[in-house]
């Protein structure tokens, strides 16, 4: 193995990764009016170039991916972009004209008869109406604006099949594109694969390519039985299915949950079918697995389909990583011909990038309502998941310790659906020279008040409680959301507007907002009727339950859940006020942390001044109605919600299944009792079937708590 290819050989990747895009690699600046700045671009070059080498040896030899696929794609685009700038200057080993890497020597090496090439890639609608545009410059008048066939890209390792009148002869690896791995007695145990075909009986060659995946469900089956016997677990499926195939020990090949999803037809076609689409359908009907088809008249119609795909692709029982777009017409795809690489008729619309690389330039520090300081990451702004982000969690101070992350790190960051984005890795060996560990600050960045780390604790703490203007902000705009005293109209920005212009300081001076309400129209976009609906929400507000008030208070570690055991525990806020702390541990699901704080807020003399001042505002509810235990026929059960539900929303389910005495869970687990299962119901369905655990209809469930 030569130095350029060997996984401990990583080159500066923090020089590379600065010229991963153009708005940070310069490329339109570069200009060749000099020899220095020829030499310059061909030093990017060698740099991209041998850490591709080196990430395409871990990926496709050793099975041990170092990058994530969308890491590892922006390595290969940066590439291409300063070979499209400068072709006179691409260096004769660029991987851009390779598809992977070499073949392991352990097998035998075969050469394809028609070359695998790889295939280009779109990542936005402008890029896929780009793609068709070229394809139809390519064509003449009468045959422009073809139809368009489009598959899911599946996320595997691609073999090529060969059938000699109907007998399967020989799988082989893409390898390089050029030659792959003989693979034939390992591709024999994947159980979907068909090894006669007798309707081929009179086709001399068929040779069909496709993917060999490994299932979710499989692969999750592999890996939990590796841990079992301490053994090593695969990164994921992709790497599971690849490592499958080349085991020397077909045996070991054949315990592994392999399928084979088929998606061409390169050798053997009848002359008859025309298209994409019928060549799959003919597939089918030989045996062979296919994935779901979409043929599409526009970049409308393939823009939506790309957009269901992406909807639903967690419910799919593989992994994808985009679609594949292709003409359907197969007398246009010979047409339309080649580039060095990849087919001119065909092109894969990758997936939002979930996991990216990029520059974390520093660390602030925020102050939460509850007085806690989180750090928070500010990165070079970077697209992942279809979105720009330039701000990410950092937790808290302990996370920073785990990760060792610092400013001027290269990190990698994570964003997957809705979830906030998150470091998932450091680059430690790109660090800057100067770099130095992260220090916790000593004083509040917002009102100077010391800083505590509680023993054992990984979140620090301001010690400013109502006095720090950052925790008085956050305590009020949570006292109005919609699980607390839910003051409909009176969002966060108005709060602080009215705080920072002293109209409201404790949450009990919303209240008195009625007094200020001339003031409040001459707010910015604060009309007369607006700041009349505000004042008639808050009026409405006063009627609440005790439930919600406690968990307005913000108490810290109490949430719904626990301030609900304390309304039914305790019935009134008096008792709840002047309870012990060996009283409110009696609390279900209340420990001592809990009962502490809990105890402590009620001593506080700024909070009960406050709670004074909130029921002399007209703030009321009813008793709470305490129940015995066999008036709580859910008690000490564990419920979990999932799906639409037409007869009630979420959260009053939640409160009837917590008001008969369960507690209301937002995972599955083997504790959970029952799962209140709406419409699409999706994975927490299936998880729930897998683990034994009971499911309940929405009937169901009203007939339990007579309605």
């Amino acid at each position: 193995m030569t130095d350029s290819t060997s996984p401990n050989n990583s080159k500066n990747l923090s020089a590379q990764l600065e010229t991963q895009t153009p708005a940070t690699s310069n490329i339109s600046s570069l200009t060749d009016d000099s020899t220095n700045i020829h030499g310059d671009i061909v030093a990017q070059m060698r740099t991209l170039i041998d850490t591709i080498k080196t990430h395409n040896y871990a990926y496709y030899v050793l099975d041990n991916p170092i990058l994530e696929d969308s890491e590892y794609d922006q390595l290969r685009r940066t590439l291409l972009e300063i070979e499209e700038a400068y072709p006179d200057l691409v260096q004769p080993d660029s991987p851009i004209n390779q598809v992977g890497d070499m073949p392991l020597s352990a097998f035998t090496q075969v050469t394809h008869d028609i070359p695998m090439l790889s295939l280009g890639n779109v990542f936005e609608y402008d890029d896929l109406r780009d793609f068709m545009r070229r394809v139809n410059d390519r064509l003449s008048v009468s045959q422009q604006s073809p139809e368009y066939e489009m598959e899911l890209k599946l996320d595997g390792l691609a073999v090529s099949l060969k059938y000699e009148h109907g007998k399967f002869v020989q799988a082989v690896t893409r390898g390089d594109g050029q030659t792959g791995e003989d693979i034939t007695q390992n591709a024999k145990t994947i159980r979907n694969l068909p090894l006669w075909i007798a309707e081929a009986a009179d086709i001399e060659l068929l040779e069909v390519r496709g993917e060999v995946l490994m299932p979710k469900a499989g692969f999750e089956r592999l890996n939990r039985l590796a841990e079992e016997n301490e053994g090593k677990t695969f990164a994921n499926p992709r790497n599971a299915a690849a490592g499958s195939l080349r085991q020397l020990d077909p045996s070991i090949a054949a315990s592994r949950p392999l399928a084979f999803y088929g998606y061409s037809v390169n050798q053997g076609l009848p002359e008859t079918i025309e298209t994409q689409s019928a060549a799959l359908a003919w597939l089918k009907t030989l045996g062979f697995t296919v994935s779901a088809v979409e043929v599409v008249a526009n970049p409308r119609e393939a823009q939506a389909y790309y957009e269901s795909v992406i909807a639903t692709r967690s419910d799919l029982p593989f992994e994808i990583d985009g679609m594949v777009i292709k003409v359907n017409s197969l007398a246009l795809q010979q047409q339309l011909g080649f580039l060095s690489r990849e087919p001119r008729w065909a092109t894969a619309y990758k997936f939002p990038a979930e996991t990216v690389m990029t520059r974390l330039h520093s660390i602030e520090w925020q102050v939460g309502r509850t007085g806690a300081i989180t750090p928070v990451g500010k990165l070079e702004p970077v697209k992942v998941g279809g979105v720009t982000v330039s701000n990410v969690t950092l937790h808290n101070f302990g996370e920073i310790q785990r990760l060792d992350v610092r400013a001027g790190d290269m990190v990698s960051v994570h964003r997957a659906g809705d979830v906030i984005p998150k470091v998932t890795r450091v680059w430690t060996d790109q660090r800057p020279i100067d770099s130095e560990p992260v220090t916790l600050p000593s004083t509040c960045p917002v009102c100077d008040s010391p800083v505590v780390l509680p023993e054992d604790e990984a979140l620090a703490r301001c010690t400013g409680g109502l006095f720090c203007p950052a925790q008085q902000q956050e305590a009020l705009i949570h006292f109005v959301s919609r699980r607390a005293m839910d003051i409909d109209g009176l969002g966060a920005s108005w709060l602080i507007s009215f705080f920072e212009h002293g109209l409201v300081k404790t949450v009990a001076d919303i209240y008195k907002l009625h007094n200020h309400a001339e003031e409040m129209v001459n707010f910015e976009k604060l009309g007369e009727k607006s700041v009349q609906n505000i004042i008639s929400a808050i009026e409405a507000s006063k009627q609440t339950t005790l439930a919600r008030f406690i968990y307005a208070l913000g108490i810290r570690g109490v949430g719904e859940g626990t301030a609900q055991n304390f309304a039914q525990q305790f019935g009134d806020l008096d008792a709840l006020m002047n309870a012990d702390i060996e009283t409110l541990i009696k609390t279900p699901d209340v420990g001592e942390i809990t009962a502490e704080l809990t105890y402590k807020f009620f001593r506080a003399p700024h909070n009960i001044e406050v709670i004074t001042a909130l029921r002399e505002a007209g703030v009321h509810w009813d008793k709470v109605e305490q129940k015995s235990a066999s008036d709580l026929p859910l008690d000490g059960q564990t419920w979990v919600i999932t799906g639409a539900l037409s007869s009630m929303a979420r959260d009053e389910a939640k409160a009837k299944i917590q008001a008969l005495g369960a507690k209301v869970s937002g995972s599955i687990s083997a504790k959970t009792t029952a799962l209140l299962a709406g419409e699409k119901a999706g994975s927490k369905m299936a998880k729930a079937e897998k683990l034994g655990v009971k499911v309940v209809s929405e009937e169901e469930f009203l007939a339990l708590i007579g309605e």
